[in-house]
């Protein structure tokens, strides 16, 4: 059936970059045939977080009005990494790594994207057989100059920096995958355009209707500066457990409060506007709460991953630990040798027990940490606190039994001999 103005607008528009062609692509959803929608992933790296979840919530609109997902395991590509806004050639992965990636990953995708209205394939099913003479023939349909009007190409070119042919081959290598599922529709960030419109163009070389190129928005992460990114540490994950994903969330600078709700939430359009223009204001006279429309930002999307029941938790573990300055009363506790009655220990550095004891993801972020005073010792009877300056050799005078290490405003292990 036709759709009208208001759900073409909701469809086209929001949450969205840009449609190649827009025009076309309203078409073909005004004929009312199913569409098929690709969507590609290179499970180089195990995780899904909210940039990611962007796109994922557009394909489960258009599922829920009767289209139909392709969802292609890049287990080839992955191996090559995709190049798209690198300055370095990536390092290749082994096929096993892809595919132990590639088990997390989708898990992770089927808490957005309806697993029964989603065909999965593999790269693989077609990679798998070619030869040499199909790889000549492949790249024979396009042209080195063509591929260095990229822009990241482009750049490490004139840098005289290495582009490796495997990272040429891999536009390349992603079209294909369009032209064996015969796609309607392919989705990507606006960093991937390029690769979109060589699988669209390459398409109408085989004969077949070139796919429209759906293009997301790049979501920008925590710092409020840069796209979100694991590399970054400005990230939020879909498996992240519900206190963090909610303290992740109110920890967000008060400009992308109006695109997180617009891109991650249901929020009526109406609402949105009205939500965007006040906190847009330039005189500072609002009439809404940042605060209040934050923890409701943090309830929706810890809700969406978990349950409300987990996200009501979270919140008052939220308003006791960080706005109060109270404790968590899940505090795991954290083995350390040197707090034993007959430990010999000279004492360990604290950058050390901070990687052992999982609160810094190395000992160079630990000591990055402990410079910033992002580390304290709490006295778990008294209350006291205590802030690291400085990377010591910590004995059992300084690391209290039953005391409390706390990175930040969210983490605590509590220190104990066995």
């Amino acid at each position: 059936m036709p759709y009208d103005a208001a759900e073409l607008d909701r469809i086209t528009n929001r949450g969205v970059s840009e449609i190649i062609s827009r025009e076309e692509f309203v078409r073909l959803l005004q004929e009312g045939g199913p569409l098929r929608l690709k969507m590609g992933f290179d499970p180089s790296r195990p995780d899904i977080h909210l940039g990611h979840v962007v796109g994922l919530r557009k394909l489960r609109q258009l599922q829920e009005l009767g289209h139909q997902v392709i969802l292609i395991v890049g287990d080839w590509t992955a191996q090559i990494g995709d190049p798209s806004g690198q300055s370095a050639t990536r390092t290749m992965l082994t096929h096993q790594e892809v595919i132990a990636n590639a088990e997390s990953y989708l898990r992770q995708f089927f808490k957005v994207v309806d697993r029964n209205l989603t065909q999965v394939v593999w790269q693989s099913e077609w990679f798998g057989k070619f030869t040499l003479e199909d790889v000549i023939r492949l790249t024979s349909r396009f042209t080195v100059a063509q591929f260095l009007q990229r822009d990241d190409f482009a750049k490490r070119f004139s840098e005289h920096r290495p582009i490796a042919i495997t990272e040429l081959l891999y536009p390349l290598l992603q079209a294909y995958d369009s032209v064996q599922i015969e796609s309607d529709v392919e989705f990507g960030g606006t960093d991937q355009m390029f690769n979109l419109l060589v699988g669209r163009e390459l398409q109408g070389m085989m004969g077949q209707k070139p796919q429209q190129c759906f293009l997301m928005p790049m979501l920008v992460g925590t710092d409020g500066v840069l796209k979100m990114s694991k590399s970054l540490d400005n990230y939020i994950g879909v498996e992240e457990p519900p206190n963090d994903m909610y303290a992740k969330v109110m920890s967000l600078p008060d400009q992308l409060i109006g695109p997180y709700f617009e891109y991650l939430t249901d929020m009526p359009s109406e609402e949105l506007a009205t939500i965007s223009r006040d906190l847009a204001s330039e005189n500072g006279n609002t009439m809404l709460n940042p605060m209040d429309l934050k923890k409701r930002l943090a309830r929706e999307i810890t809700a969406q991953f978990h349950d409300g029941n987990a996200a009501g938790s979270a919140e008052d573990t939220f308003q006791r630990v960080v706005q109060g300055r109270g404790l968590p009363d899940d505090i795991p506790d954290f083995v350390e040798p040197s707090l034993a009655q007959d430990s010999v220990d000279q004492g360990r550095r604290l950058s050390n027990i901070l990687f052992d004891a999982g609160l810094a993801s190395s000992t160079t972020e630990a000591k990055r940490l402990i410079s910033q005073g992002a580390i304290e010792l709490i006295n778990d009877s008294t209350g006291e606190t205590f802030r690291f300056e400085r990377d010591d050799r910590i004995t059992q005078l300084g690391l209290q039994l039953r005391s409390i290490l706390k990175r930040g405003n969210r983490r605590f292990v509590r220190l104990v001999s066995q």
